[in-house]
């Protein structure tokens, strides 16, 4: 797979797997580590890893457990949140690191909302990109039958086996359709022949597919705690067809430093849609905080 200029790539035991991570900047760099969500991989960071190395961040970017060539342990057990949380606390201490700054978009951001609130000492930072905090999410989905309609694709991959055919037919048209579904252009060819090389390692589909069996089946699981304690940057694009804008505030709400800044012509896909935008916001709160978004 093609890496950004200037970046590498190894294997790091984290958490008792082996996950793939992708490295750029200088390794003296603050750390900031940047959460994929589903169905991307590290490669859905592809436009932000070189801005931020340049920038003089150390940059790491794993494939979390289940994507592309990390590992895939089995059952739908060995996807709950506090166990993904606990790969990147992993990473950390494999890395030597403390803390560092967390940015996740999708359910990479389900994982770096958990990180926040399950263990505030090792996030410097947070950055969020269109999902909402796990209270205001439950809350929605139970109570919005709007948001209930819009997750519908949840509830079909509880389906032992047919999510996996329905996604793998025609050369994972559905999954291409999913990540096309940013601003025209955004995702070329070339990119999807990297995401269909990934969807294509043995076991991919089904274990991507446990984080939604994992949720549904652990969705009474207690929150470590409500608000969150570290300064909180929400970016999220308003044209977003599976989560509904009126949970970003709420979420910034949740929040006892928080800051969200809208994308009105952005869809759930922001990083791809507004990468500018996105990669000067990311700079400035990771630099200085949110006081450095002022100017």
């Amino acid at each position: 797979m093609p890496l950004p200029q200037g970046a590498s790539e190894r294997f790091v035991q984290a958490n008792g797997l082996r996950l793939h991570v992708v490295e750029a900047g200088p390794r003296a760099g603050p750390p900031v580590i940047l959460l994929h969500g589903f169905p991307e991989l590290w490669y859905g960071w592809r436009k932000q890893i070189g801005p931020l190395a340049e920038a003089g961040f150390r940059v790491i970017v794993p494939d979390q457990r289940g994507y592309n060539t990390s590992d895939k342990p089995p059952g739908v057990a060995a996807y709950r949140v506090d166990t993904l949380a606990a790969d990147v606390t992993g990473l950390l201490d494999a890395l030597g690191l403390e803390r560092a700054s967390v940015v996740g978009h999708d359910w990479g951001a389900v994982v770096a909302w958990w990180l926040a609130l399950a263990h505030p000492d090792r996030v410097s930072r947070l950055g969020i990109l269109n999902v909402p905090h796990p209270a205001v999410m439950r809350r929605h989905l139970l109570s919005s039958p709007r948001q209930m309609l819009r997750s519908w694709y949840v509830f079909f991959f509880q389906v032992p086996g047919l999510p996996e055919r329905f996604l793998a037919r025609d050369g994972f048209a559905n999954l291409a359709r999913a990540v096309r579904g940013g601003r025209r252009g955004t995702c070329t060819d070339e990119d999807l022949g990297v995401y269909r090389a990934a969807w294509a390692q043995p076991g991919a589909l089904t274990a991507m597919l446990n984080w939604y069996r994992a949720v549904l089946r652990s969705a009474g699981t207690r929150l470590p705690r409500l608000r969150v304690g570290v300064e909180t940057l929400v970016l999220w694009g308003a044209r977003d067809r599976f989560l509904g804008q009126e949970m970003a505030r709420m979420s910034a709400a949740l929040c006892d430093h928080g800051r969200l800044e809208v994308f009105e012509r952005a869809t759930h896909w922001l990083q791809h849609d507004e990468a500018d935008a996105v990669n000067d916001r990311l700079v400035r709160f990771l630099a200085g905080g949110l006081e450095a978004l002022s100017g």
